[in-house]
Order: C-alpha cells, then sequence, then structure tokens
C-alpha cells in the first residue's frame, strides 16, 4: 500500500525534480543588456591591442599571417564586449610618412561578433580581447607593417584603430633572463 501511490500524487514530485534540476544547471543563456546598460557598459573606443602582431601558427617556420588583438572599452575605461563586424586591412609600412600605410599587402579580412558562438570563439578572458587569426603569405619576420580595424556596431556606431606591427627576429619565445649575464648563475670551475 505504501509502495504505490496513486498518479496525482507523482505529478508534484515530477514538477519539483525538474524544477530542481533546471536550477542546478550550469549553463546560463546570455541575456540583452537594456537600453541603460547599453549606454553605461557598451562599448565606446575600440583599439588594437600592442600583442597584435605576425605570427606562425602552423608550426612551419614561416609566418602564416598575423594575429590581431582587439579591445573595446566602455565609458568607465574598463574593457567589454561588442556586436558588430571588424574589417581589418594589413599595409606596408612607409616610415616618415604622416600615413605610414603603404601598398595593401592582401585584400580586407571581415570578422563577424554577431553570434553568441562567434562572441564565444573569438574572446579570449585572459586578455579581454577579441582575437582573429587573419592569414597571409608572403609576410617577412623583420619587415615593419601597418594593420587596420574598422569596427561597425550592431547599432551602427564606427570605430577605428590602426597599430604599426614592429618586425621581429623570427617567432621564438626569448627567455626572460639569462644567467651567464646577469651574475646569478655562476657555474663551478672546470677540473
Amino acid at each position: 500500500r505504501f509502495l504505490h501511490s496513486a498518479p496525482m500524487q507523482r505529478i508534484p514530485w515530477f514538477a519539483v525534480l525538474v524544477i530542481l534540476l533546471t536550477a542546478c544547471s550550469s549553463q546560463t543563456l546570455p541575456q540583452p543588456r537594456t537600453e541603460e546598460e547599453v549606454h553605461l557598459f557598451g562599448p565606446v573606443a575600440m583599439k588594437l591591442d600592442t600583442f597584435s602582431k605576425v605570427k606562425d601558427w602552423s608550426n612551419s617556420g614561416k609566418p602564416a599571417g598575423v594575429e590581431a588583438l582587439v579591445e573595446f572599452d566602455d565609458r568607465f575605461g574598463d574593457r567589454t564586449k561588442a556586436a558588430g563586424t571588424i574589417l581589418f586591412e594589413l599595409y606596408d609600412y612607409r616610415p616618415y610618412w604622416p600615413d605610414p600605410r603603404g601598398g595593401r599587402m592582401a585584400n580586407p579580412w571581415t570578422a563577424s561578433l554577431s553570434s553568441y558562438e562567434l562572441q564565444k570563439a573569438h574572446w579570449d578572458p585572459a586578455s579581454g580581447a577579441y582575437v582573429f587569426r587573419l592569414a597571409c603569405d608572403g609576410l617577412l619576420w623583420n619587415h615593419n607593417y601597418v594593420l587596420t580595424a574598422m569596427f561597425e556596431s550592431t547599432p551602427g556606431n564606427r570605430f577605428f584603430s590602426q597599430i604599426v606591427l614592429r618586425g621581429q627576429t623570427e617567432n621564438r619565445v626569448e627567455p626572460t633572463t639569462d644567467p651567464s649575464k646577469s651574475g646569478l648563475g655562476h657555474r663551478a670551475p672546470q677540473p
């Protein structure tokens, strides 16, 4: 008699179970910002981060393209996210010119930040910036380039940023210290 319960008594326990499982879910869906939140925390500035550089992500020893880091700031100067489209262009560098952009190195790249999936794919929480890999053949490690980015937000605001990518010797990680030069790593005399 106690093992069997009427169907009407099982329904509330089932409903409680569903509510508990739903409440304990760790996956939260993004909520759109209110108009006031957009005004306070929406992007008011964009810049290409100084960590943008020519990079080899294919491990071939040759530049595969440019890794561009794009930051957006809100009105408080804090990093924020943005929705819209970015147009990247890469130019040869012309030293001593008011506009250092020389000839264009490749066709422009277009990147979208208009969906939840694209936001997650490009957002780097450690740097607070979006990361884009712009493939381009024929780049040289020791050459300077000019990278530009033009962003058009979903509401229609536009931002522009430009940075000179300084030439590097090659794409390798340099040691942070050299014991032989710092006086910290004395070696024992050889017998």
